[in-house]
């Protein structure tokens, strides 16, 4: 199965921004770029409500910081590689030898110190969102996901389950009770699919990253959509920002500088809010 862009960040274990100095051959990057008029903003494909067909959060959100610096945004949609540290070689700080230059940014990054120290050739900054596991439930049949797995889960002995395989959701129901809930785990190969067939009654509920169910099931009121809240889940949260080549601070500070911006105008809110997820900023 090819790897999901969801799992780098169902590992991240802490948010923290990164602050930076400015050497000063990043004048000449910034040049270059306002020279060429417009800024290379990377994105995933195949990742709604993030990007998806030129469409979605990070799409929008590049976008908006492309023109806070007076520039055109170039989305850039590129295919997961086998991790994350692929993607940013591939798409910040080399390039790839069929896609030719990487992009100026790339959004939808662990801002992690952990994973920062492991990628150094990017610069990793400018928290944007605070992700949460969530559950979306039949809550006539399914206990809200609280406390102890234990008790919460326990029901998942008898009701199906749906997960995106080979994600943090996965791996956390496949451990827990001792291993008793694998028989009624159903993977899928997407979180729409997975949402798709709860709707469909084929299962009682979908684990997955909170903004995913919230965009797949907006409007729809038959089920419960919540933080899952369990005593045992690890990371209960992880931060979600952009990346750009380790040397290109004045990139960094502009783009952190337009951030800031849109996030006080309300602006990054109502992108948030106008794809059906609520933004969690702490």
């Amino acid at each position: 199965m090819k790897r999901s862009p969801r799992r780098p960040f169902l590992l991240t274990l802490a948010a923290l921004l990164l602050t930076c100095h400015l050497p000063a051959q990043a004048d000449e990057q910034m040049d270059a770029i306002h020279k060429r008029g417009r800024l290379k903003v990377a994105v995933y494909n195949n990742f709604p409500p993030y990007s998806d067909a030129g469409k979605g959060i990070d799409v929008e959100l590049g976008r908006a910081l492309a023109a806070k610096l007076g520039l055109q945004a170039e989305i850039i949609g590129f295919l997961a590689g086998e991790d994350m540290g692929d993607d940013l070689r591939n798409m910040v700080w080399k390039g790839h030898y069929l896609r030719g230059e990487p992009a100026d940014v790339m959004m939808r990054v662990p801002v992690d110190p952990v994973f920062a120290e492991a990628n150094e050739q990017a610069r990793i900054f400018g928290t944007y969102q605070q992700e949460v596991m969530g559950m979306a439930r039949v809550a006539s049949r399914i206990p809200a996901p609280r406390g102890s797995a234990a008790v919460a889960l326990e029901v998942f002995t008898r009701e199906k389950i749906g997960v995106e395989g080979d994600t943090l959701a996965d791996s956390f129901l496949g451990g827990v009770l001792q291993g008793r809930l694998r028989a009624n785990i159903t993977h899928f190969r997407s979180v729409a699919g997975a949402t798709q067939a709860l709707k469909e009654d084929s299962v009682a509920a979908v684990m997955a990253p909170l903004g995913e169910l919230e965009a797949a099931l907006a409007g729809d009121t038959r089920f419960s959509v919540e933080e899952a809240r369990l005593a045992e889940l690890t990371p209960k949260r992880w931060a979600v920002g952009m990346a750009v080549k380790a040397d290109a601070d004045d990139l960094a500070t502009a783009l952190s500088s337009a951030l800031a911006d849109l996030q006080k105008d309300g602006t990054v809110e109502a992108i948030f809010k106008r794809h059906g997820v609520a933004l969690r900023s702490n």
